[in-house]
């Protein structure tokens, strides 16, 4: 097949697209990417071929910028011109990249949606996505949250519009269902099945397969382990690279931990410490960029925004999961892996030293989260999400 991929976005919407396309590579497929030119050199370095994704202001920025849908229009109209060149079977679309499918469905090629986080549709009884709430146990708890569900379903109903409204533009015709943005062809959630809440038969998400996270990142080489007892836990921190501008996370851990019976390994992901900085335990080493594919299957615990990529790489690797979240879907991210057992919820605003010493000692200390997060290790050693998806991206293909 010649497949066209497409994320326009930060590593948390890129990195699995890439995986995707290695996968798609490795099976004899011809793959071409279109994503920001900053992710170009890790694009051609995995054997893929790379294409420039037009790139928009869509906040204010010296009073010049475009409303998302306005970019998504001009977009489009780029994308297009790159689709009549490649003529691929099949075009692939990040959940937040709608250029690529739209310029796909005006030349009549087949659309599938990759969805690089747990599923943000709603159900009967779900909390609304991303506010941070877990599904509720009981039948009054699922009311409470259906008695929100107008007020979910006013804003699904903008989105649908300002969407109709570029499709207008464009000379397609307007759609009658919310979420037009994924595809009901084929839409992978690339997720851990463990994480997604059982859902009441969904017609609102046809053609939808939780297949597995899908996992990439840049080539980085070892770093040392933090000194210490061998036999001591191994504690990772692993902030975000977009949130936390000032490293409360990183700073109250490394102070939290510094007198525990732990090693701390902790990453400033090429962020300097603004002064003042914080001193590091003899037990700790403080490195700025390291790998969570070769590090984290050494250590027990994961010190974590939330950010998707990072918190399944961590249950992945079967490591408990401190989860702290800063914005956007790491809240979600955080309700579920909580919800799931295997990890430890801390919000924001407690994200203290002493806060963090005490859901690290938690995590440590509850075998029943070390079990859990290892049945998701389990399943990831025994499954292969990137596999399962060319496998389902070539039967749309062959409908």
């Amino acid at each position: 097949m010649k497949v066209l991929l497409g994320a326009f976005g930060d590593p948390g919407h890129t990195f699995p697209v890439i995986a995707l396309g290695v996968a798609l590579r490795a099976a004899g497929h011809d793959v071409t990417l279109e994503t920001w030119k900053r992710w170009r050199p890790e694009v051609e370095a995995e054997g893929l071929a790379f294409a420039a994704a037009p790139e928009y202001d869509v906040f204010p920025t010296e009073g010049r910028y475009l409303k998302p849908y306005e970019a998504v229009a001009r977009a489009t109209v780029h994308t297009r011109e790159l689709v009549r060149t490649l003529r691929p079977d099949v075009v692939v679309q990040d959940i937040l990249t709608l250029a690529p499918a739209l310029a796909a469905e005006l030349e009549g090629i087949p659309v599938a949606t990759l969805v690089p986080h747990v599923d943000p549709r709603p159900a009967s009884g779900f909390p609304p996505y991303s506010i941070g709430a877990r599904l509720p146990r009981t039948a009054g708890g699922r009311r409470l949250w259906d008695g929100l569900a107008p007020l979910v379903r006013r804003g699904l109903i903008t989105g649908q519009a300002e969407l109709n409204e570029t499709r207008q533009r464009l000379g397609l015709p307007a759609l009658d269902h919310v979420h037009g943005g994924i595809s009901r062809s084929l839409c992978l959630v690339a997720t851990f099945p463990q994480l997604e809440y059982p859902r009441p038969g969904d017609l609102d998400a046809p053609n939808t397969h939780v297949i597995g996270p899908l996992l990439w990142e840049p080539p980085t080489g070892d770093v040392a382990l933090p000194a210490g007892d061998p036999a001591a836990p191994l504690v990772l921190v692993a902030p975000s690279t977009a949130q936390d501008a000032g490293h409360r996370l990183l700073r109250a851990a490394l102070e939290g931990l510094a007198a525990e019976p732990v090693r701390v390994l902790a990453a400033t992901n090429r962020r300097p410490l603004a002064e003042p900085v914080p001193s590091v335990g003899a037990n700790t080493r403080l490195v700025d960029w390291l790998s969570y594919a070769r590090t984290m299957p050494h250590c027990d615990v994961v010190v974590t925004h939330a950010g998707h990529g990072t918190m399944v790489r961590a249950l992945a690797s079967g490591c408990v999961v401190v989860a702290v979240p800063a914005a956007g879907d790491m809240n979600e991210n955080a309700a579920r892996v909580a919800w799931a057992g295997a990890g430890v919820r801390l919000p924001r605003r407690l994200a203290t030293p002493q806060a963090v010493r005490l859901a690290v000692g938690l995590a440590l200390e509850r075998p029943a989260l070390r079990a859990r997060a290892q049945e998701f290790g389990r399943w990831a050693a025994g499954n292969d999400p990137a596999a399962r998806a060319v496998h389902l991206i070539e039967h749309l293909v062959q409908r």
